[in-house]
């Protein structure tokens, strides 16, 4: 018993300027970025500190008087420890997503599921719009997310209150036909998107996000949804 109290109060011991050199990096690079910092930790590599901020990685050392940005590889596995670290800490709690504000379509068996965040005005997102169409046997859920002009806000608005918010959404975004209903009904949800999605750190579409709770920015290759879409549990 006297030998496990004395381990425990060694570890603690020893555990304290660790956490304590975590806040004073943290304090510092605060001070000197103006932004925030989520987290701060031992990355294990070099005796660099991994920082957390504003979604992305960056590496200092121990006094913060330099900082590094860019990707961390391992040689042992020729694999990016920073990618690996970030589809961590960007990963999305699936389950507290507000799906009620989303566009659903469900195609096929709908047994897999996707989740999107896209701007109507967004290119990117009609490329994925049409890659998405030859998806099969996927519950999908778009959430109108728009940030990229007045416009954006007032097609969002316009499709959200299409009595067939689905077609209009496709007709649209994949056969380029604009919406040109009224857009007058209850809009709030996509002022909630908004929120949500400034929440989450969403500041690019398309954004998906897959129900392990990865997300990926940007238009992805059909063949790499299929892939997360299989993959994810």
């Amino acid at each position: 018993m006297l030998k496990s109290l004395l381990t425990l109060a060694l570890m603690t011991t020893l555990a304290i300027p660790t956490h304590a050199q975590e806040s004073n990096i943290k304090q510092t690079l605060e001070a000197k970025l103006g932004v925030p910092v989520t987290s701060v930790t031992k990355s294990g590599y070099l005796g660099l500190y991994e920082v957390f901020l504003n979604g992305q990685i960056i590496y200092t050392d121990e006094k913060a008087t330099a900082f590094l940005a860019g990707n961390l590889v391992d040689t042992k596995t020729m694999t990016s420890v920073t990618e690996s670290r970030l589809q961590t800490l960007n990963a999305v709690k699936f389950s507290e997503l507000p799906l009620n504000q989303a566009i659903k379509q469900v195609k096929g068996n709908g047994k897999r599921t996707l989740v999107t965040f896209e701007d109507p005005n967004c290119g990117y997102c009609k490329r994925l719009a049409k890659d998405i169409e030859k998806l099969d046997n996927v519950t999908l859920y778009v959430f109108l997310y728009p940030i990229l002009s007045e416009d954006s806000i007032r097609k969002s608005r316009q499709i959200w209150c299409s009595a067939d918010k689905v077609k209009t959404w496709n007709d649209w975004m994949v056969n380029g036909k604009a919406p040109t209903g009224k857009d007058d009904c209850d809009t709030s949800a996509i002022i909630n998107n908004v929120e949500y999605g400034q929440k989450l750190r969403i500041t690019g579409t398309p954004t998906l996000i897959f129900v392990n709770g990865e997300r990926i920015p940007g238009a992805v290759p059909l063949a790499k949804i299929e892939e997360k879409l299989n993959s994810a549990k």
